[in-house]
């Protein structure tokens, strides 16, 4: 299959339409495949989040180059990496997870077996719903009908599920009743808080909120008690992989004091940035990126590793800033990544990376200030078509359907055949040749979707 990517260069100034399309294609663009495809992974394979085979050591083993995931169908038109778990939806709309189920996101039932959580299987509860798309977290799974239904399944008490007041699991896809009225095309979830976008450009949050994460919903606000860890883990002095890990135990200790914390049930309209079209959005792990068609590019939530990239510290969702214009968004654990359009760029269509954020392990693909978005200048001369983060490290999909990888290596999970951190971008040399369709980050694995 040949795809083809942008014949013109964006150019500021045409309004709001031109901006969606550009979104649209960058986001889209691997969810029309009719060929035969396949699905492949690289990583950390501890939770069975690879779907590769059972080793003789434990629940499974790292990959550290990009290895076909086995026992799925041959026509899988997109994919999801949770923190822990994996999805693929396939051509007739079929939705198969493997990985992580201790909060029953892999929708198989409370009776499955945790010797076969890393054999993909299909979600059981969607036989009536032809899904095009799936989406996943750490403990919740999301996916939209084609008739743009949202429906969910895990377990969260911090209301993450949308389902209504104290519902915290649902073992098999239950549907987002709040949301019937609505034409779902995208959801994103964090942690504890989720977002979802509508075709019309309305935009919908639910889950914990006081950090202004979901803007200012709700009426009570305070900083994140994940803000609070972030100066012991600069100050702690310890080499990369070390600080790495205590940042980890800072963040899941700052998680649990959340568990108190004010919750919207239900999914609820962010309108306080009054009649505007939202045309993508993002949730890290405890903030959300938000652009709307004007090519703004909002944020809010935590600020504890500078991942909303503004001087403004208010709560709820404030301008990022930027001189470039964004037309595509991701995020990792606690950085923030971005497709810019900048006409002064040398590649093809003008479109530039632009990073900011926690960068401890080289996430941000480049050196100097952290809290402010700047370019990836490694990535100059390539035309980016899709991003996505981890916990420590990040990757990029080009117009030449072809993936680079940057950051934390541990585990394989750059994918570059070694452990090393890479500072900079570099092209996973094994897939040279291959048609990349799609790649996504979870915390510390990562999928492949490659046309045959």
């Amino acid at each position: 299959m040949t795809v083809r990517f942008l014949t013109r260069k964006y150019r500021p100034g045409p309004g709001p339409g031109i901006l969606w399309g550009l979104v649209t294609r960058l986001t889209r663009r691997w969810m029309t495949s009719t060929n035969k495809t396949t699905v492949m992974s690289f990583g950390d394979g501890s939770h069975g989040a690879l779907g590769l085979p059972m080793s003789q050591t434990g629940p499974g083993f790292d990959a550290y180059e990009p290895t076909p995931v086995s026992g799925l169908p041959p026509y899988v038109s997109t994919i999801s990496a949770g923190h822990y778990h994996s999805l693929a939806v396939t051509s007739e709309g079929h939705v198969w997870a493997w990985g992580r189920n201790y909060e029953a996101q892999l929708g198989r039932g409370p009776l499955s077996p945790r010797e076969t959580w890393n054999e993909p299987q299909k979600v059981q509860g969607l036989s009536q719903v032809k899904v095009r798309a799936a989406f996943a977290s750490g403990v919740i799974s999301a996916a939209i009908g084609d008739d743009g239904s949202l429906w969910v399944w895990g377990k969260s008490k911090r209301g993450q599920l949308g389902l209504g007041k104290d519902i915290t699991e649902a073992v098999l896809p239950s549907r987002v009743e709040a949301l019937t009225e609505e034409d779902i095309i995208k959801v994103s979830l964090g942690w504890g808080h989720a977002l979802a976008l509508t075709k019309d450009g309305k935009l919908f949050g639910w889950g914990y909120y006081a950090d202004g994460r979901l803007g200012k919903i709700g009426e009570f606000f305070e900083t994140s008690p994940l803000d609070s860890v972030a100066s012991k883990v600069e100050s702690s002095g310890e080499n990369s992989g070390s600080m790495t890990e205590a940042a980890e135990g800072l963040v899941f200790e700052a998680i649990e004091k959340e568990k108190n914390m004010p919750i919207a049930w239900e999914p609820t309209s962010i309108k306080e940035l009054g009649d505007v079209k939202f045309v993508d959005m993002a949730c890290g792990l405890d903030h959300s990126l938000v652009l709307d068609s004007d090519g703004t590019l909002l944020s809010g939530g935590s600020n504890a590793y500078g991942q909303l990239g503004r001087v403004n510290q208010d709560l709820g969702l404030l301008p990022v800033d930027m001189s470039f214009i964004p037309v595509n968004i991701a995020s990792g654990l606690g950085h923030s990544l971005a497709i810019c359009n900048d006409t002064s760029s040398d590649s093809v269509d003008g479109l530039r990376v632009v990073t900011w954020g926690w960068n401890q392990s080289y996430q941000l693909g480049r050196k100097g200030p952290q809290s402010v978005p700047l370019v990836v200048e490694g990535l100059s001369g390539e035309t980016p078509v899709s991003l996505s983060g981890g916990r420590v490290h990040s990757l990029a999909v080009t117009a030449k359907n072809e993936i680079w990888t940057w950051g934390c290596g541990r585990n394989g999970r750059l994918g570059l055949g070694s452990s090393a951190d890479e500072v900079e971008p570099m092209l996973v040399e094994c897939l040279e040749g291959s048609q990349v369709l799609q790649a996504v980050a979870g915390f510390d694995h990562n999928l492949v979707l490659i046309a045959e």
